[in-house]
């Protein structure tokens, strides 16, 4: 299926229409992560921050609110002391979970082709500087 026929073209002034905004969000740095993250379960926020590594408070808080937001998180606040917060996938963020987890499969299996083809760039960009 041609790109067109999933993501509309549209002018500047339209290029945050709602569906683009959504895509950015599932496949944002931290958004592939936490999705796939949470695709082997439940977690707390500081299991998330922990397996995913390198990623700010901040940044895991916003990420988390805004895929919340789109319905593909699911935050349960417990009313215990101390508070605990368990994140988990909707049914919609498990869907788009899967997707970006094939996308990393496909990426982690494909890997060589493209240090091959990165390797063939550099290589033709070193000739044509020496020219």
């Amino acid at each position: 299926m041609a790109v067109s026929a999933v993501v509309p073209s549209a002018s500047p002034g339209e290029a945050m229409c709602p569906h683009r905004l959504v895509l950015e969000h599932v496949t944002s740095r931290w958004g592939v992560l936490v999705l796939i993250q949470l695709l082997d379960g439940p977690h707390r926020f500081s299991e998330l921050r922990r397996a995913i590594g390198r990623v700010s408070e901040k940044m895991l808080t916003q990420t988390l609110q805004t895929l919340e937001r789109d319905g593909l998180v699911h935050r349960d606040a417990k009313p215990v002391i101390p508070p605990r917060v368990d994140y988990s996938l909707t049914d919609l963020g498990r869907e788009a979970a899967e997707q970006v987890q094939a996308l990393a499969e496909w990426t982690a299996r494909r890997m060589g082709a493209v240090q091959e083809a990165r390797e063939g760039y550099d290589a033709r960009k070193r000739g044509s500087e020496q020219d």
